[in-house]
Order: C-alpha cells, then sequence, then structure tokens
C-alpha cells in the first residue's frame, strides 16, 4: 500500500507538472445560477505519528484480581513510539470498515472564491509499540519510581486506540483550478482543509495484567489541515489525495475501572478517497 500511496503521489505531481505552463487564473472556477454542490467521499489512510507521553492515574485504588493488590497509581510514560495498523493486506475479502477508513460530507458555495465546508472523519488506528524501553515517573501503589522501565504488555502495559483514535472534524476548505478541459468534462484542482473537532476513540488497555476493551467515548480535541489534489470527472463523481497533519489532544481516556489516561501526539497522513457530487 505504501507503493500504491507513492504511484499515486508521482501521478498527481506529473498532472501538476503539465499544468505547471498555465496561469492557474486562466482556469477559474466556474460560478452558475444554483445553490452549490454537495458531495459524499469514502477512502482510506495511511499514518505515522509522534512519540507521546502518556500519564495514567487511578485514585480510588481498585482491587485488581491478578496481582491480588490494589491498583493505585498516578505516573507517566514518556517518549513512547506507536505506529497505525492499516489492514491493507486482506482489505478487499474484508469489510470495507476493517482498514484505517475515511469519509467526507461536505457542500461547495456557489461563490467565486470556491469555499466550502465538509464534515471530515479519520478512523485512524494507534497502538504503542509493547517491548519498548522508557522512562517511568511517578507512583505505583504508593512506591516512587524514576527509572527506565520496559513496556511488558502482559505484566505491565498494552495500550492502543485500535477502534480507532477517529478524528472528528469539521473543516473549512478552498478549491483552486489548476487545469480544465475545454468542454469542462475534466477538471484538476488544488485543495486545501483547515478544521477542529473532537476525538472519539475506542481504547484497549492492559495495566499490570488486567484487561479491558472499553467503549467509544469522547476523549478530548483535535485539529489540522490539509493539502492535495482533486480530479473531477464529468461534474458528478472526484477523486481526491491529501497529505494531511493532525494535532490530537487525548484528555480523558478509558482505561481500567475509574482509572483514566492522557496524552497528546501529532498525526501525519496520507488519505486518498473517491466521491460523487451532485450540484443543487
Amino acid at each position: 500500500m505504501k507503493k500504491y500511496f507513492s504511484i499515486v503521489s508521482i501521478a498527481f505531481i506529473g498532472l501538476i507538472s503539465s499544468a505547471g505552463a498555465q496561469e492557474i487564473n486562466n482556469f477559474p472556477a466556474p460560478v452558475k445560477a444554483g445553490k452549490g454542490t454537495i458531495y459524499f467521499s469514502w477512502g482510506y489512510n495511511k499514518d505515522w505519528f509522534t512519540k507521546s507521553d502518556i500519564h495514567f492515574k487511578n485514585s480510588t485504588g481498585e482491587y485488581n484480581p491478578v496481582t491480588n493488590q490494589k491498583d493505585k497509581y498516578d505516573f507517566t510514560l514518556y517518549n513512547l513510539t506507536a505506529k497505525d495498523r492499516p489492514g491493507f493486506k486482506n482489505m478487499l475479502t474484508t469489510p470495507l470498515t476493517i482498514p484505517q477508513y475515511v469519509y467526507r460530507l461536505g457542500y461547495y458555495f456557489n461563490d467565486k472564491r470556491d469555499l466550502g465546508i465538509e464534515i471530515n472523519f479519520d478512523h485512524a488506528k494507534y497502538i504503542v509499540d509493547d517491548w519498548q524501553t522508557v522512562h517511568l515517573k511517578g507512583s505505583i501503589r504508593d512506591v516512587q519510581y524514576d527509572k527506565d522501565t520496559l513496556v511488558d504488555p502482559q505484566k505491565f502495559m498494552h495500550f492502543q486506540h485500535t477502534n480507532g483514535a477517529n478524528f472528528l472534524m469539521l473543516n473549512l476548505m478552498k478549491r483552486q483550478t489548476l487545469f480544465a478541459s475545454k468542454n469542462e468534462k475534466h477538471r484538476l484542482c488544488a485543495i486545501a482543509k483547515a478544521g477542529a473537532g473532537i476525538v472519539i476513540p475506542r481504547t484497549v488497555v492492559n495495566l499490570f495484567g488486567q484487561g479491558s476493551n472499553n467503549f467509544w467515548h469522547i476523549a478530548g480535541f483535535c485539529a489540522g489541515i490539509d493539502a492535495g489534489l482533486r480530479y473531477e470527472a464529468f461534474k458528478h463523481v472526484f477523486l481526491e489525495y491529501t497529505a494531511k497533519g493532525t494535532f490530537a489532544d487525548y484528555t480523558d481516556v478509558l482505561t481500567i475501572g475509574s482509572g483514566r489516561a492522557n496524552h497528546h501526539f501529532w498525526a501525519f497522513e496520507n488519505i486518498l478517497a473517491a466521491g460523487v457530487q451532485i450540484p443543487l
């Protein structure tokens, strides 16, 4: 799938180069009588994440049947690495929602600036790497720690947003035509988006041998920007590629019992989507 995204990226760059000899202003977006254009698209994403500090806290000290102790803790693990789980290998034989998918529902205003708004959802999967060595600082069962430790998924900690990290945003969009055929059946546009919203993760956690697969939960906020290309054919279908940067801050992650976690990171996404659009 990495090769697939690379091929698509190269193809789009080639299209830009071929259109580069034309002045952008020679191809303004058409503005005709009407109430704008709505569209829906579906696609998939490949992600990379920055390192993250995850803070775990449980002031209640609930009984853990695995350790036969009360797990009262307040500690932070620093500079954890994580990866995604795109699920592209078997995407032809699995449901559409198993790989890291995206969908967009948007509306372009009928104006010369070619602006629009969009509901933008990214189902991204975030999995902390097991068996990495990181720094631990804080208290566990009233014992203070300030040392490097191994992230053992069975005995210590495993953490993932795999049903997903889930970024839901409302975007403001700008579209600029780069090339249009004389009959206007083919159009290549540059697009840019900026927006903010909420994160709705479903988090799987294992702490001190005890596990939980939590339910979806509004856990914080996110903000992001996209830039890319959109190829429109016959006015009703399109293919869109964007590169996206998203800042996600999870302030209230469900863990075990009444325990909570919080962390934040940047996600960098390659997104390819196809859609339909309907002039109103």
